[in-house]
């Protein structure tokens, strides 16, 4: 199996999650957010062991990707290496926290239009769309 059907694979994990009414959505919070969602999908940690990775300092997923924070060598550089393996780079995270990339949201059922970030059915929204579109390219 291509690292794209992994990825579309983890993205609908984490999708279900996300539609578990037990779960916890927060923008804002380094593991109950967008990439949060994601990063416990693929590997398989806690919402606490994100935390723990970051060394306790809750900035954005963005701020990582964008290399603002030095590599530190940390558990947050082993989890964006795992994201790495499956072909999500730096820039993917930036645009699913942001729900910003163009060619998913042109592939949103019905046609292009703009998603809230913070808006848990919106992050559901843009997830399927990005497993499809990761599906289709495999």
């Amino acid at each position: 199996m291509s690292n794209r059907k992994h990825l579309a694979g983890f993205i609908l994990k984490a999708v279900e999650s996300l539609t578990d009414e037990t779960s916890r959505y927060q923008w804002g919070h380094m593991s109950q957010c967008n990439v949060g969602h994601l990063v416990q999908a693929i590997t398989g940690m806690k919402d606490t062991e994100i935390i723990e990775s970051v060394d306790e300092q809750l900035i954005e997923w963005t701020d990582y990707a964008s290399g603002l924070c030095p590599v530190t060598h940390n558990k947050i550089d082993d989890i964006f290496d795992t994201l790495r393996q499956y072909g999500f780079q730096s820039q993917d995270v930036i645009h699913l926290e942001n729900l910003s990339d163009r060619k998913v949201l042109q592939n949103l059922p019905g046609g292009f239009r703009y998603l809230r970030r913070n808006h848990k059915d919106d992050v559901i929204a843009y997830m399927e769309s990005l497993a499809d579109l990761l599906s289709k390219a495999a």
